[in-house]
């Protein structure tokens, strides 16, 4: 598989780390049901079949932390973004919507 660093140019997928699902959210601590959203967080994952957003690290790279969008059947790259710009863009929606 070969990844398409927004930094660095195509590079080979060996030089990347997984680290998972990018579209869990982490709980609030403060919420009654901490303790139930916790668990859920850490240990109840999906295991998706097509396409699905996930968080790499170019560990042998740039060092960047990328948001890719992957078809976890054929292993098709769709996006590759920073994760920096992902999550800018999701704090600029949840300034608009609340």
């Amino acid at each position: 598989m070969r990844i398409n660093c927004p930094c660095c140019g195509e590079r080979g997928s060996d030089e990347f780390l997984y680290y998972g699902d990018a579209t869990v959210r982490r709980p609030d601590p403060d919420q009654p049901s901490a303790l139930e959203d916790f668990t859920r967080y850490v240990y109840a994952r999906r295991n998706p079949r097509g396409p699905h957003r996930e968080l790499w690290y170019h560990a042998a790279g740039c060092h960047s932390w990328l948001v890719i969008e992957r078809n976890t059947q054929t292993h098709a790259i769709t996006s590759v973004e920073f994760a920096k710009d992902v999550a800018a863009a999701q704090s600029a929606q949840a300034g608009r919507s609340a």
